[in-house]
């Protein structure tokens, strides 16, 4: 995996620092126009900087009663240190800048608005070796995160102790341990998507989503769940003549697999790895098992209670407006709802069905009765930091860390906001959302620019880097995204109906830019999403539609595309990108423009592209692809195109920030096996993308007996693993099957707690050779050619772990290994690879052929001639 660089802020100047300090006297013209906040001030105090308020409220008052005529910006300086929010600062139109100044919220670098309540007296547990409690911070009674050091850790968590068998409340369970447990309601049953592969299975409600519901009760061996998550999360409306599809026209009607829980978290008997907490919420008691290194006598362990920091109530008639914060830390914000009955039962991005009849509902608009509109609008993930109706909000030089929900909410009716030079890491879910789905007064002229944004979600793996709604004239440019679990940038909403042959549901949204960012390693956990992803109207023309200009995007993990054109995206323009290293395509899809009647395409132009996809020039009934250049490896690109992607230069200092204290990287998830003879096994999994703020050097493959007895195990580098997607555990015990495997992350600071174990699975002997790859093509350019395929219709009796490619050329032969090999058999989705230092004009033939255990089967041909 390529070295995750850690971002830091750009500093700011030492004047601030120094105003900051109360002791030290402001200039004259400042000490009438500032106020001073310092952790250790008085909230009786007047604000001068000899003689500081305490609390953000109480500057907020004083703001208040300064900012109704101001004659130039009023700031508000807050000195080094954390202030401890019960409650969000709420502010509104009174609180805002006037005749043309601003109110300035201004932070040291290390001044912290925190949402934490620390957790002091640690005792080791009685006859529960490694187990320390101690009692629950005054005032908090109930939290889903706890941090130590600035570490997240890990609600406890592991595989669902019974065989579960779905019913219409619930589960009835092969015993009733569940009914034994200290406290059933307080489990969660976790539901991860991701496509299905190997002996991976795909649960959740479709690829992209993890959805949660927690236990109402468990009595025997009846288990009911809490409602309304339950019945959000299985009655969604079908239409009656089209099996299988739902009205919503995303994702399946009820949880896949029969129901099937990936695990459960949140129970005191769960408590089995470092790094694991509980809460007992009844004793009013927290419980943890420390890391490696850990000390609890001398740690800061923080437990998230508010659910805001910062809540800026504009309305359409009075906006809050011509507010900054600038060099503050906002963390340990927590978002209870899933906690509740109302769960998290997920569409896509953290938008959620919710309320009593939710499923039957929302946002079904026109296609059931009393269906609520507009459609397509489902409840939006909360942010920790939220504005309505802001105007001229800015947030710059900012951390946005450590949070529950979502980091940032930029809602209804912001306008010309923007969020520069900022961190947005270990975030539950979305890290920065902007406007909504709900018809309301659209977000319009955000600018989000130079951002660090990884590490994320944490917790609402669906979650996303940057997710826009309907907005207008927003600029996302020169952000870097990495190392995030599904999609790093979500663009538009509701194009869905055109998979009923109906048009795209018209929004507002138009003006939209997404340029000159650098994403890699995305999709790291779920699947069928991309590195830019949009769905439905971006506007009412070419002109006025979304552009899509200067990313450079590559290092996709999961099933997906380089840029997503999904459902009803119509008139995006994508022009300019560097494309590579993707699974399944650079651009996609292709849909049917149902507005005309006549089966055109969404007008979509994809034109001077570099990329690996090698798609011939045309015009497919409105969708151009134009000028677009093969590329072998980066080194082909121009690479002005490849510096210019990305932070700005006076921005690059971001990536040296390290945010909390460096541990060991969390656990890969989605551990799946296949047979590699008759004693070895294949590993594959999701790699961890929250590294611990050193990058994962290793990856370590443990088996297990049925006894739970260790019997194989193997090492290799991360950059190995990265490349072929696989490890190899061979010389297992020919009787001692099944096998199953877990997983652990390392880095400099040590190994990280092992993954979830992976189904049981007993290695075979694998005889029978996989069929033919199919539908071969060979895309030329002048000095490289694309060589595109599917896999063959028959694997044999193994699976396939790598192609091999030939040339007539007489080079070595290629063999093609990736996640992308593993993720494209089960749906047979299609595959390509670029053949480099080829000649212009010259025939070349070109072979193909799939690998598995069982060896290398027949392989089938193409020939073309490159271009001149």
């Amino acid at each position: 995996m390529p070295t995750h660089r850690r971002a830091a802020l750009v500093a700011l100047a030492g004047a601030v620092l120094a105003l900051g300090v109360p002791a030290l006297a402001a200039p004259a013209q400042a000490a009438s126009t500032d106020l001073y906040v310092s952790p250790a001030g008085d909230d009786h105090a007047d604000g001068s900087a000899r003689h500081p308020v305490r609390t953000l409220q109480r500057a907020r008052d004083l703001v208040r009663a300064r900012a109704g005529d101001l004659t130039s910006d009023l700031t508000v300086h807050l000195a080094s240190g954390t202030y401890r929010q019960v409650g969000p600062l709420v502010l509104d139109a009174h609180d805002s800048g006037t005749n043309g100044h601003r109110v300035i919220w201004q932070g040291t670098g290390t001044t912290v608005v925190s949402g934490g309540r620390q957790v002091v007296g640690w005792h080791q547990v009685p006859g529960r070796k490694g187990l320390w409690s101690a009692p629950a911070p005054q005032g908090l009674t109930d939290t889903r995160q706890l941090y130590v050091d600035g570490v997240r850790a890990q609600r406890a968590r592991g595989a669902v102790p019974v065989q579960l068998t779905q019913t219409a409340t619930g589960y009835t369970a092969s015993s009733d341990t569940i009914a034994h447990w200290k406290h059933p309601a307080d489990a969660e049953f976790v539901y991860t998507g991701g496509e299905a592969l190997w002996n991976v299975e795909r649960n959740g409600l479709g690829q992209w989503t993890e959805p949660r519901c927690r236990i109402a009760s468990a009595e025997g061996t009846t288990i009911t769940m809490a409602q309304p998550c339950w019945d959000n999360s299985n009655k969604r409306v079908e239409f009656p003549d089209i099996p299988g599809r739902t009205v919503s026209m995303v994702g399946p009607g009820h949880l896949t697999n029969n129901g099937k829980a990936s695990y459960v978290e949140n129970a005191y008997e769960l408590l089995d790895q470092p790094g694991e907490w509980y809460l007992d919420r009844s004793a009013h008691r927290v419980y943890y098992l420390p890391r490696k290194g850990e000390n609890l006598d001398r740690a800061d362990v923080e437990a998230a209670a508010a659910e805001k920091l910062v809540d800026g109530r504009g309305t359409a008639d009075a906006p809050v407006h011509d507010v900054a914060f600038r060099g503050i830390q906002f963390s340990y914000a927590t978002w209870l709802t899933p906690n509740s009955a109302e769960g998290f039962s997920e569409i896509q991005a953290g938008y959620t069905v919710t309320g009593d009849k939710g499923w039957a509902t929302q946002g079904l608009c026109q296609y059931v009765e009393g269906g609520t509109c507009p459609f397509a609008s489902w409840t939006k993930m909360p942010g920790n930091l939220t504005f309505e109706h802001g105007q001229r909000i800015e947030f710059a030089d900012d951390v946005f860390a450590h949070l529950g929900a979502a980091g940032l909410d930029l809602g209804t009716g912001t306008k010309d906001a923007s969020v520069r030079g900022s961190i947005f890491t270990d975030i539950s879910g979305n890290g920065l959302e902007i406007g909504g789905v709900d018809g309301r007064t659209p977000a319009s002229g955000v600018q989000v620019t130079d951002n660090h944004l990884y590490g994320l979600p944490r917790e609402f793996h669906g979650g996303v880097a940057v997710l826009n709604g309907y907005t207008q004239d927003d600029t996302i440019a020169h952000n870097q995204i990495d190392h995030v679990g599904y999609s790093a940038i979500s663009m538009g909403w509701g194009g869905w109906p055109d998979k009923i042959g109906d048009p795209a549901t018209p929004n507002p949204s138009h003006g939209n830019t997404v340029r000159d960012n650098l994403i890699s390693d995305y999709m790291q956990m779920l699947d069928d999403g991309g590195g830019i992803y949009t769905q439905g109207l971006t506007g009412t023309s070419m002109t006025d539609g979304e552009k899509v200009t200067g990313n450079v995007v590559h290092g996709q993990w999961g099933l997906g595309k380089s840029v997503y054109t999904d459902n009803g995206c119509t008139y995006e323009t994508v022009d300019g990108n560097v494309l590579y290293d993707a699974s399944y395509a650079n651009v996609a899809s292709r849909h049917t423009d149902y507005r005309d009647g006549l089966g055109n395409n969404d007008p979509t132009l994809v034109k001077d592209n570099w990329w690996e996809e090698g798609t011939a020039d045309g015009d497919n009934k409105g969708l151009v692809t134009t000028g677009n250049k093969i590329m072998a490896s980066p080194s082909d690109v121009p690479p002005e195109i490849l510096a210019d992607a990305g932070l700005e230069p006076a921005y690059r200092s971001l990536l040296d920030r390290r945010i909390g204290a460096r541990s060991v990287p969390e656990a890969p998830s989605r551990v799946g096996t296949g047979t590699a003879g008759p004693d070895a096994l294949y590993v594959t999994f999701n790699p961890a993308f929250a590294d611990g703020g050193s990058p994962v050097r290793s990856y370590t493959a443990r088996a297990y007996d049925t006894t739970g007895r260790q019997v194989g195990r193997q090492s290799v580098p991360a950059a190995d693993f990265e490349r072929t997607a696989l490890v190899r555990i061979g010389q297992l015990p020919a009787a001692g099957g099944p096998f199953t495997v877990t997983v652990t992350a390392s880095n400099d600071v040590g190994a990280g707690a092992p993954s979830l174990a992976s189904l049981p699975l007993a290695p075979t002997t694998a005889t029978t050779l996989p069929g033919a790859p199919t539908s071969p093509k060979l895309r030329t350019a002048p000095t490289a050619a694309t060589l595109a395929w599917t896999p063959p219709t028959a694997t044999g009796d193994a699976k396939i772990t790598a192609y091999r490619i030939t040339v007539s050329d007489g080079r070595a032969p290629m063999d093609v290994t990736g996640r992308d090999v593993l993720v494209t058999q089960p749906s047979a989705k299609g595959m390509f690879r670029v053949i480099g230092d080829l000649k212009p004009a010259t025939s070349y033939t070109v072979t193909v052929a799939a690998v598995t255990a069982a060896g290398t089967g027949p392989a089938v041909t193409v020939t073309a001639t490159t271009r001149p």
